[in-house]
């Protein structure tokens, strides 16, 4: 049946069984798909039929649904008409695994990141009731993203303003990881509670009629339902607001979902819709892992298996690193915004219970609590991914920063992540931390660089930013560790030709660039000696004059000087000037935009230093948002894989 499903039109006009046919052969395509290209699969296999139920009720594109996050929208792309693109999920030129406006008129607002869209389709909604329009605005969001701030701030303020709206509470108990504090508390309480999903509406029209004792009866009942909702529900939050709560529903059962949307549709107001539903439903290894599942690489279906060999990566040698120095330090606290896991945390929490805190999908309060911890005598360590520290930048400035507090402030997944595409890449962190003061950013070459800054970072007391990226270190190792020092850099190679300055990840790319341009160079001018041994029949020169030609050639022979920054702030202007009044050539390398990063520190020692005649090129990502593919085909597509510079440097440097 679902070669049939081309539009939601076609959703319409099936019966509830054919539906529940639709949803089975929906569940099985998604596996497939997300089994050979890896994607988000608990979520998308929790919404199958509340994403039918929508689709059945409400008119995309004149309706408006804004998904919180987005990862759970492959269901809502194969009903509006994207279902052989889904095949090219996440992968380069192909379909995005986030709603994205550009794709289809049905994704009315593009999403990637937790607790916007209440905010989103509250602005949608009013912009529409300025325009005298008439059309449903309905936000779709998880019980994870609920404990955001940005999520409560829209909440209060929708329910204040009594904007016609319809917000879908998806209540599945988890977000990445297992959800905590007081919003899944009040959660739990009103799933204990089924029947609470009737409107009053037609009984209150009903008893109103009753001549005489019509009011004083519903004054009563409003009076005992208070009462109870109050002994059942403590605190009933959302309607306390302002909210007109609907729920709980099972969010499985497509008839039932179908009959609250319509009730919901006929509401003035703000609508809260709760709607119980099972992540990785469907599929039991999900429904059991549901965390392991929420995102994943290409996994074997039958057993559910990866495809791909598990190798160490930063965020598990960090996790052991700082388990190591926390036994050593009764200090040292870690902090987490719901993702213990996947930041390499799991391991602490179990050991220092009570020196973890998971604070829920809330970074700026992550950050700020972080600053109240350090200023109490504390040393918190606080992991969060790169486009996820977007989200705390005031309280990095205001509350760590400004007061100079040793809070250490660890960006994982920085520079490219790959297939989650534009708004998970991690190209942003150096530009926009570089601007604060008091900062000490780092970026380790390698392992073993990142278990010493870490190491460094416990020991000076001030506030500080270690980025590294996703995955594990480069295969080329380098031996050499110079000890840290602030704000030093490390020469790894001495040349007198060409200086390559790089950071991070891409230290080890740059020592292979210059290892190939010397050896390709030297190659070339053992050529042209033979050539001209040849031409001069060197045979019959004295073994004296053919020593010499040989080391006359050899001064030819282009050497590159590799410079690992480590600090891009503090950075190490000495050693840069005067690596740079030597060779007069420079590249630089670095996994974030051209803007503010490596490049701009570089051109502004240049400048500052007034160092003349020297020849500048710069590899960065450009100023704009990378697309999703993988990481190996970004870096070819915008020039920063080995190849391209290497290609780019031989002839002249």
């Amino acid at each position: 049946m679902l070669e049939k499903i081309n539009s939601p039109r076609d959703i319409k006009r099936l019966t509830t069984e054919e539906k529940k046919k639709v949803a089975e052969e929906i569940r099985e395509y998604i596996l497939e798909i997300v089994s050979k290209n890896g994607g988000h699969l608990a979520s998308n296999l929790g919404v199958v039929e509340l994403t039918i139920a929508l689709h059945s009720v409400f008119d995309l594109p004149k309706d408006k649904i804004v998904w919180d996050v987005g990862h759970q929208t492959y269901v809502h792309k194969i009903i509006t008409g994207r279902r052989e693109e889904l095949k090219t999920l996440r992968q380069l030129n192909g379909i995005a695994g986030f709603p994205k406006t550009k794709e289809s008129d049905s994704d009315c607002f593009n999403t990637g990141h937790s607790s916007t869209s209440i905010s989103a389709a509250l602005g949608m909604a009013r912009a529409r009731d300025l325009k005298k329009e008439n059309n449903a605005v309905l936000a779709v969001i998880g019980d994870g993203a609920l404990t955001g701030g940005m999520a409560l701030e829209a909440l209060n303020d929708a329910g204040w303003s009594q904007t016609k709206m319809t917000v879908i509470l998806n209540d599945n108990e988890m977000s990445i990881s297992k959800n905590i504090g007081g919003i899944s508390m009040l959660l739990s309480k009103l799933r204990t509670k089924r029947t609470y999903s009737k409107s009053s509406d037609i009984v209150k029209k009903v008893v109103l009629k009753m001549p005489a004792i019509g009011k004083p009866i519903v004054k009563v009942v409003r009076r005992v339902k208070r009462s109870i909702k109050q002994l059942i529900i403590p605190k009933m939050f959302f309607e306390d607001i302002g909210f007109r709560y609907l729920g709980p529903v099972d969010g499985h059962d497509i008839e039932e979902l179908e009959r609250m949307l319509n009730i919901s549709k006929k509401l003035e107001g703000p609508v809260l819709i709760h709607v119980l539903t099972k992540k990785g439903k469907g599929y039991k290894i999900a429904e059991q892992n549901p965390d392991r599942y929420h995102a994943t690489g290409p996994f074997d279906k039958q057993t559910g298996k990866s495809k791909k060999e598990k190798k160490k990566d930063y965020s598990k040698v960090f996790g052991e690193k700082l388990v190591a120095l926390a036994k050593n330090n009764e200090k040292i606290v870690a902090i987490t915004a719901s993702m213990k896991d996947g930041t390499g945390l799991t391991e602490f929490a179990k050991q220092f219970p009570k020196r973890f805190f998971d604070i829920g999908i809330a970074e700026q309060h992550a950050i700020g609590v972080a600053a109240g911890m350090a200023k109490g005598g504390v040393i918190p360590v606080v992991p969060i991914y790169s486009s996820f520290y977007q989200r705390a930048y005031d309280q990095v400035i205001h509350d760590v920063a400004m007061q100079n507090l040793p809070v250490i402030m660890c960006v994982d997944r920085a520079g490219i992540v790959g297939a989650d595409g534009e708004t998970h890449q991690g190209t942003l962190d150096m530009s926009f931390f570089r601007l604060v003061p008091n900062l000490t950013i780092m970026a380790p070459k390698d392992f073993k660089e990142l278990e010493n800054m870490l190491e460094f970072a416990i020991n000076l007391n001030k506030p500080v930013i270690i980025r590294y990226p996703r995955g594990g270190e480069d295969e080329y190792k380098m031996e050499k560790q110079e000890k840290l020092e602030q704000g030093k850099a490390e020469i790894l190679k001495e040349g007198k030709d060409l200086t390559i300055i790089a950071i991070g990840k891409t230290v080890a790319r740059a020592m292979k660039i210059a290892e190939e341009i010397e050896e390709i160079t030297e190659n070339k001018n053992m050529l042209k000696i033979e050539k001209e041994q040849l031409n001069k029949q060197i045979q019959s020169k004295t073994l004296k004059e053919e020593n010499e030609m040989k080391k006359s050639q050899e001064k030819k022979n282009k050497t590159v000087e590799v410079i690992n920054v480590r600090f891009l702030k503090p950075i190490d202007k000495e050693t840069i000037k005067q690596s740079l009044q030597k060779t007069k050539n420079v590249i630089t390398i670095e996994d974030g935009t051209i803007i503010n990063g490596l490049a701009t520190a570089i051109q502004e020692i240049i400048i500052q230093e007034n160092l003349q005649d020297i020849h500048v090129k710069n590899y960065a990502y450009p100023d704009k948002y990378i697309e999703h593919g993988t990481v190996e085909e970004l870096e070819k597509r915008y020039g920063l894989d080995a190849k391209t510079i290497l290609e780019q440097n031989l002839e002249n440097p």
